[in-house]
C-alpha cells in the first residue's frame, strides 16, 4: 500500500467525516478504516507502518487510553491522535502527556479537522486548546514511566498473568517482574493493588471523568 492513514473508529457516520477530512488533507495518501483496536493490529501486520493514526478511545475492545499506549509502544514514532468526544481539558491534557501527537475533538467542523490532520501530517501537533497544567501526582508519575512499564500496568489491570504479559509485550516473565519492581517505585505505591488503583482512574474513562 502506499502512504497511508489508519484511523480507528468504530462510528460508520464519523468514519466518513475523516475520510472526507483526510482527502482534503492529505489526497495522495490512502485511508485504512478499522472499528476496533483489534482490526486496526491486523492492518498493521499485513500494510505496514502508516503515516498517522487517528484513534477513537471508546472501541469495542478497548476504552480510555490502553489503545494509545499500546500502539505507542508497537509503532514508534508513528503519530498518534486522539479523536474523540470526551473533549475537556482534562482530557487533551492527558492524552498529550501520555505521549498523543494532537487532540481531535469530534465536534470540530471538517474544516477543523483537514487542519489538524494537515498539521499532523506534516510531523507537528495539533490540539484545540494549549494543555493546561496539572496538579495530578498520578497522572505524571504514570506518564514517567516507560511504555513497556505502561503495557505491564495494562496487562495486569487486564488480570493477565505475568506469562502472558511477557508474551504480549515481548519479553521474558523476569523482565516483567523488573518491570513491575520499577512500577511500584514510580507510581510510589507498595503493591500490585494500589498500583491497579491508580492504572484504574487513568486509564477508565468513566473514573477519569472524575480525576481532580
Amino acid at each position: 500500500m502506499a502512504a497511508y492513514i489508519l484511523t480507528v473508529e468504530d462510528h460508520p457516520l464519523f468514519r466518513t467525516a475523516l475520510k472526507l477530512a483526510i482527502a482534503g488533507a492529505c489526497p495522495e495518501c490512502d485511508v485504512m478504516e478499522t472499528g476496533s483496536l483489534g482490526e486496526a493490529r491486523r492492518a498493521l501486520a499485513q500494510y505496514g507502518r502508516p503515516l498517522l493514526i487517528l484513534l477513537d478511545i471508546n472501541l469495542p475492545d478497548s476504552k480510555g487510553f490502553a489503545g494509545l499506549i499500546e500502539l505507542r509502544a508497537t509503532q514508534d514514532g508513528v503519530p498518534i491522535t486522539i479523536v474523540s468526544a470526551e473533549e475537556t481539558p482534562e482530557r487533551i491534557t492527558m492524552a498529550l502527556r501520555l505521549g498523543a501527537a494532537g487532540f481531535v475533538p469530534k465536534s470540530a467542523p471538517l474544516e477543523t479537522i483537514v487542519d489538524a490532520i494537515t498539521h499532523l501530517v506534516a510531523g507537528m501537533t495539533w490540539s484545540p486548546v494549549a494543555p493546561s497544567p496539572t496538579c495530578d501526582e498520578d497522572l505524571e508519575r504514570f506518564a514517567s514511566l516507560t511504555l513497556a512499564q505502561q503495557r505491564v500496568l495494562i496487562g495486569l489491570q487486564k488480570g493477565l498473568l505475568n506469562k502472558q504479559i511477557a508474551h504480549d509485550v515481548g519479553i521474558t516473565e523476569a523482565t516483567v517482574k523488573a518491570h513491575m519492581t520499577a512500577i511500584f517505585r514510580k507510581l510510589g505505591v507498595q503493591n500490585r493493588t494500589q498500583a491497579l488503583l491508580i492504572a484504574g482512574r487513568l486509564m477508565n474513562q468513566d473514573q477519569m471523568a472524575a480525576a481532580p
